[in-house]
């Protein structure tokens, strides 16, 4: 149920072409093709089958995927449409490549437009059976919560009973977590009321994007068409900069929510606007009357607030400590560049007692491969990028005095390959780093031509599943010239290049936009001839993962590209880590065979993955009542040590900093959205601990106990990167009392010194 009110927010859809069974329409207004749609849809399939990596005509065999793809990205759990839905529409099953080519698009939205109809009816349905709240939890009924390989239900009577197990699902959630019948009804019947406004506020552009994805990535799963507004989301998120004023918002009950202010924003330095302030106005310049927001879609309202830098946008909002009826504030604030510090590289500083000895091992977290394009090609000196970022890093931890560093890029899904191969170019003296080969099987060598190693010592790589593409390659890249430790687990497998095709070169005019296609050109490889698709980065010494291959990462995707290989570059190794890896991997079992927080983890992984294959839980109270017991002394028990401000007795120490203490400091000062220190909610995300359950979602618990939650889980001890950082340590001491050894690992180091 998730995936599908996620889709929510982004659905698209068909309809039906001449001669199909046209089926019943839904109560709200349908939605219809716009202008330029079918003309984008049409350009978009020219390029897809002429300059993909992987070119596939779009004929019938294509349309029969894209129609599987279509249904299901509508209804992934398969709740809403029953198999008397799909039916009705096989007749068009192969002929939605002629709804591109044609260039009518009528067909495509009018699945859509089922889906809408059957949503608001399986929600009316949801919304009936809280009002009776006639539920009989002694019966030994059970509910499956992960349908998306399951059936189309054969009717109706099938679908709606799947529907009275889900509402008595989360009805005994509540009841368990000590809600009562009243609250909980008020709970429930809000939560479904909920769902109904973001459905409703679905566009044209909406439902094109994803028919359009449906299409792309029936091609291959990294192949996507992106609507002009997302083409924008995704040059920010490369770029890490916008121009605004410095506001993190949210859709909180139909208002839009300062959730958090960016130190040193326009926002931040006025000093008027708070987290928990509600925006409920915005003019977007001076000459512009106030626009009321209340219950639009919050990109709308983003929209609205950004704006050309030193331009002038003015809100109305609502004070945070203020009822809805309380007199509005007006502020009015001036557009400036916004960085996105949050996703750039940080450094952090951990000494571990080795014996009689300390060593500091300094961690470099990169959260994606980041890069101003557009600020670098016009020659702006000061470009955003993630190797210019690391480079200065390094150069403070050389002054912290680490003796090892590693590179966090667990969840790094990727970015710039640029930013990949200088990255890696960091860390080797010179050499190639990848391979790329096109659709023409044409290859090509990415190398790192400046000489020189901004860091020449010991070196760690942390990943795990969500490391993925530029993450891969770097990583890839320090194992293969034996630089450094690979640690934790096999990471996501994604060894293709997209590039980003705008689409707006075909439109005729300025005011027409088609949007972007952001689609596989080539595959790259390893400078050992393998590639990372689809079985990612090994690591050398392994972590325990609660990841499943089955439902993520690129083995998940039913039409990955295959692993294959192809001649290996010329390199010669920076150093050979060979020798050290079954020395650092004994150590490494010896402790956490010892380590308390590493066996609650291996207990944790153990439960989920038998949740996970068993794929149901029970409806009979006892026995629910029984199971969160359990789960209630399993989460005290691990909150209580991974939370505990007093560090173990061989955790790793973070060291310090002077500019992370000041800004601690302010943040202690600042009150929370109720004026108030908001109380730590029982299910604070803790790295490496199963949470309790209250039964609520998202924004049904207070911003203030959500903020405070996120602030407990960032604060948490983490378990897997105090092992990564022991496992550093472990080498430093091995390197420093086998000197031979210490020269085949860094002979660079060894000759510099």
């Amino acid at each position: 149920m998730k995936k599908q009110l996620l889709l929510v927010a982004v659905l698209a859809a068909l309809s039906v072409q001449a001669g199909a069974a046209v089926p019943e329409k839904t109560a709200d207004t349908p939605l219809k093709p716009q202008p330029g749609q079918t003309d984008a849809a049409l350009w978009a399939s020219r390029v897809l089958t002429k300059l993909h990596y992987k070119p596939v005509p779009l004929d019938d065999a294509m349309s029969e995927k894209i129609f599987d793809r279509y249904f299901k990205s509508l209804d992934a759990e398969k709740m809403f449409f029953t198999q008397a839905d799909i039916d009705q529409y096989a007749i068009v099953r192969t002929r939605l490549d002629d709804a591109i080519t044609g260039q009518n698009l009528s067909v495509p939205f009018g699945i859509f437009n089922l889906y809408q109809q059957r949503f608001n009816e399986r929600i009316a349905y949801a919304r009936e059976l809280v009002k009776q709240g006639k539920f009989d939890f002694t019966s030994d009924e059970t509910y499956q919560y992960d349908r998306e390989k399951a059936d189309w239900t054969k009717s109706d009577a099938e679908v709606k009973d799947l529907w009275r197990k889900r509402v008595k699902n989360e009805w005994l959630r509540l009841k368990l977590a000590g809600k009562d019948d009243k609250s909980i009804k008020e709970t429930l019947d809000k939560r479904y009321e909920g769902y109904l406004s973001p459905s409703r506020k679905l566009t044209a552009e909406d439902v094109f994007q994803i028919f359009m994805n449906a299409y792309a990535m029936s091609i291959e799963p990294h192949t996507n068409y992106l609507g002009p507004r997302a083409a924008d989301a995704f040059d920010i998120a490369m770029r890490l900069s916008l121009e605004g004023i410095g506001c993190v918002l949210q859709s909180r009950d139909d208002y839009t929510v300062v959730r958090e202010v960016v130190t040193g924003s326009p926002a931040g330095l006025s000093g008027k606007i708070k987290v928990g302030d509600k925006i409920v106005g915005v003019a977007k310049d001076d000459k512009s009357p106030i626009t009321e927001v209340l219950g639009m879609r919050l990109d709308d309202v983003v929209a609205l607030i950004r704006g050309p830098k030193d331009s002038t946008v003015r809100l109305e909002i609502i004070p945070a400590d203020a009822g809805p009826d309380a007199k509005h504030t007006f502020v009015t604030l001036v557009r400036q560049k916004i960085s996105m510090e949050e996703q750039s590289a940080k450094k952090s500083v951990y000494e571990i007692k080795d014996g009689n000895v300390k060593r500091r091992v300094g961690v470099i977290s990169l959260p994606t491969f980041y890069m101003d394009f557009e600020a670098r090609r016009k020659g702006d000196k000061d470009f955003k990028s993630a190797t210019r970022d690391v480079k200065r890093l390094l150069v403070e931890l050389k002054k912290d005095k680490v003796d090892n560093v590693l590179i966090d890029l667990r969840n790094n899904g990727g970015g710039s390959l640029t930013e990949a191969v200088e990255l890696t170019g960091l860390f080797i003296d010179k050499g190639p780093v990848v391979m790329q080969r096109n659709g023409e099987n044409k290859v090509e060598v990415e190398s790192d031509t400046d000489p020189g190693m901004a860091w020449d010592g010991p070196l760690g790589v942390l990943i795990n599943r969500g490391s993925a593409s530029a993450s891969e390659i770097f990583a890839a890249a320090i194992q293969d010239y034996g630089r450094g430790v690979i640690i934790g687990e096999p990471s996501f497998g994604k060894g293709t290049v997209q590039t980003l095709f705008g689409l707006d070169r075909f439109a005729q005019n300025d005011k027409v936009h088609y949007g972007e296609l952001k689609f596989t050109i080539a595959q790259f490889f390893r400078i050992n001839g393998g590639t990372t698709q689809l079985r990612g980065v090994t690591p050398d010494i392994k972590l325990p993962t609660m990841g499943d291959s089955d439902t993520f990462g690129e083995s998940s995707y039913d039409n990955a590209l295959p692993w294959t290989q192809i001649k290996p570059a010329v390199y010669i190794p920076t150093g050979d880590v060979k020798e050290i890896v079954p020395l650092l991997d004994k150590k490494h079992d010896a402790r956490v065979a010892k380590d308390k927080d590493f066996q609650y983890l291996a207990e944790d992984i153990a439960l989920v993955k038998k949740q996970r294959k068993e794929n149901s839980v029970s409806l009979n109270e006892v026995v629910r009542r029984k199971e969160r017991d359990q789960q209630e002394a399993r989460s005290k028990l691990r909150e209580a040590r991974l939370l505990s401000p007093t560090p173990g007795a061989d955790d790793p120490i973070l060291v310090p900093d002077p500019k992370e203490a000041l800004n601690k400091a302010i943040s202690a000062s600042a009150k929370t959205p109720t004026g108030k220190q908001a109380q730590t909610p029982k299910v604070a995300g803790v790295k490496g601990a199963l949470r309790s359950d209250d039964g609520l979602q998202g924004s049904e618990r207070s911003l203030a106990a959500e903020l405070e939650a996120e602030k407990q889980a960032k604060a948490a001890k983490d378990v897997l990167l105090n092992e990564a950082v022991h496992i550093l340590a472990d080498e430093v001491g091995l390197l420093k009392t086998d000197t031979r050894m210490a020269s085949r690992v860094l002979p660079y180091a060894a000759d510099a010194k």
